[in-house]
């Protein structure tokens, strides 16, 4: 059994309060970056909402444009037609010309019924999209007032965590190697808690009972004890258990 001093369990105290602020910032970190991207993409996905219905209004445009071509070509049909009549000598040709007019007509009308539908869409989809616009641009302000604030955030959080960082470099120097590695390898097996209080003969870390005889040994302090349950350094605050 490793003997330790006081001093080294205060230092690894020190060593723990940096560590739980470092794990707690990386965290948060993470956390922001991931916010920051999704806000991103919020925007990005309602700018493909908006250029779907643009490319649908363009569809609907040239759909509108092609028919007006049709009326115009049918038009000069019905109109030479109207001119032909004048001229033909026999009552068959009359007839025939007199079908071919009413054949275009009845076709006019048909398209022109197309034309009127498809108009109305081009206008629910100008009205939809002036709306998007006005929308997209209060989302863009949103966007950037938010991505602002949380660059803000993230930079004062990064400062912080390097600040941590140099602290706990610091603090660890007073150990010796040996107990520094122990503290980061019990560090990256659970989450950032490496030291862990023993209350009422309890680990705090894992909350699983310590065997009597080695809670009287942590009470002592003078040796390096491990919780059986989750290896981490254990030690006693008797300040904190009278109250």
């Amino acid at each position: 059994m490793k003997e330790i001093s006081k001093q080294d369990i205060e230092t690894l105290l020190r060593l723990q309060e940096a560590e739980t602020q470092i794990v707690q910032l990386e965290d948060t970190l993470e956390k922001d970056e991931q916010k920051q991207g999704q806000i991103l993409a919020r925007q990005e996905q309602f700018q493909k909402e908006l250029d779907k219905q643009k490319e649908a209004l363009a569809v609907c445009t040239a759909s509108c444009e092609e028919i007006e071509q049709d009326i115009r070509l049918i038009d000069q049909r019905i109109t030479k037609s109207n001119e032909t009549l004048r001229m033909v000598r026999s009552n068959k040709e009359y007839q025939a010309l007199l079908r071919e007019v009413e054949e275009n007509r009845r076709r006019k009308e048909g398209i022109e019924t197309s034309l009127l539908e498809l108009m109305e869409e081009k206008d629910q989809l100008s009205g939809a999209i002036e709306e998007s616009e006005k929308d997209l641009a209060q989302l863009q302000s949103q966007v950037k007032a938010e991505q602002e604030e949380l660059q803000t955030e993230l930079a004062r959080n990064r400062t912080l965590l390097e600040d941590y960082r140099a602290e706990q470099k610091q603090i660890g120097e007073q150990l010796e190697p040996g107990l520094m590695s122990l503290f980061k390898r019990i560090s990256k097996m659970n989450k950032g808690l490496a030291v862990a209080k023993v209350q009422d003969s309890v680990c705090m870390g894992c909350f699983m009972n310590v065997p009597p005889q080695m809670y009287i040994e942590v009470q002592r302090g003078k040796n390096l004890i491990s919780c059986p349950q989750c290896s981490r350094i254990l030690y006693y605050d008797a300040v904190s258990q009278e109250m």
